[in-house]
């Protein structure tokens, strides 16, 4: 098998959150679409996991496709948990400023 016929089945990740210049960003496109393509991302992996179970439960998914895919929503909402942790630490630190 070559590394071409790989390239099909590497797993995609979240969308692209950040990188662009704030001149560059569409009116409206800001921090909270961001966390928006965040959690659209964590609800579409999960999904996609849930439908891979139910294809390995009929015999139609293989299953190592069906790990991979639960695998991956689980990444998914480990990093989403992550960045709530980081903000909800960054919102107490600005708390904890004196004015």
């Amino acid at each position: 098998m070559t590394i071409d016929a790989l390239k099909g089945r590497i797993p995609s990740g979240l969308p692209k959150v950040g990188g662009g210049d704030a001149a560059t960003t569409p009116a409206g496109a800001g921090f909270s679409d961001a966390l928006g393509r965040v959690v659209d991302a964590v609800e579409s992996t999960e999904s996609q996991a849930n439908t891979a179970v139910s294809g390995m439960l009929s015999g139609t998914t293989d299953v190592h496709d069906a790990m991979i895919a639960l695998q991956r929503a689980d990444l998914t909402l480990q990093f989403s948990v992550q960045i709530r942790n980081r903000l909800v630490q960054a919102y107490n630190e600005i708390m904890r400023m004196p004015i």
